[in-house]
């Protein structure tokens, strides 16, 4: 069951970018693995979002990231499918393939504890068309919050959906904070997604 006050956050959080997307006058395109299409269907909830939002790649396996994303197999070998380099590469990609999208936003992640070394985990990325290329901010990993898996997915798209609005209020070049996230995240005594 999905905590309400964490679902209340996200859906609050989607329209937040929504409102940040009309006011930039930007559309956004998602790669997702580890959210399986959430983030994308929870901003589509969002009345009128179909001028801002372009889609979405769900590439849940590592096959569906080689054969729609051309993310390299030695990447993923070297790496994993669930790292900062296929994350980057995967937010690269999808907007390399989506021409009417200005960024796009991957995530990747564990939500099960015991499948990294460092516990439930996403990456997100961005990439963003600046010079007529397509550059791409640094990838950063966030704990997941959360005693079961559905929580630790809707705190991953929740986290995907924050960095999306934080691209959108600080201009490339600048790093992206997602400071309320991290302090809730390192606070291992409070959980408050359980």
């Amino acid at each position: 069951m999905i905590n309400e006050s964490l679902f209340k956050t996200t859906r609050h959080l989607a329209k937040e970018l929504a409102r940040q997307l009309e006011m930039s006058n930007q559309r956004i395109v998602f790669a997702e693995s580890c959210t399986a299409g959430l983030v994308s269907g929870i901003l589509a909830q969002v009345p009128g979002i179909s001028k801002w939002l372009c889609g979405s790649s769900v590439t849940y396996m590592e096959a569906l990231k080689e054969s729609w994303l051309a993310i390299d197999n030695d990447l993923i070998a070297k790496h994993t499918a669930v790292s900062s380099q296929v994350t980057e590469e995967m937010a690269k990609s999808v907007l390399e393939r989506t021409s009417v999208a200005d960024f796009a936003v991957s995530i990747t992640g564990h939500l099960d504890p015991g499948m990294s070394e460092n516990g439930s985990m996403a990456y997100v990325g961005v990439s963003y068309r600046a010079d007529q290329s397509v550059r791409v901010r640094p990838v950063v990993g966030y704990p997941l919050a959360g005693k079961n898996r559905i929580n630790r997915q809707w705190n991953a798209a929740s986290i995907a959906l924050t960095v999306a609005v934080e691209h959108l209020k600080f201009p490339p070049g600048k790093e992206i904070h997602s400071v309320d996230w991290l302090r809730v995240c390192q606070e291992p005594k409070k959980d408050p997604w359980s």
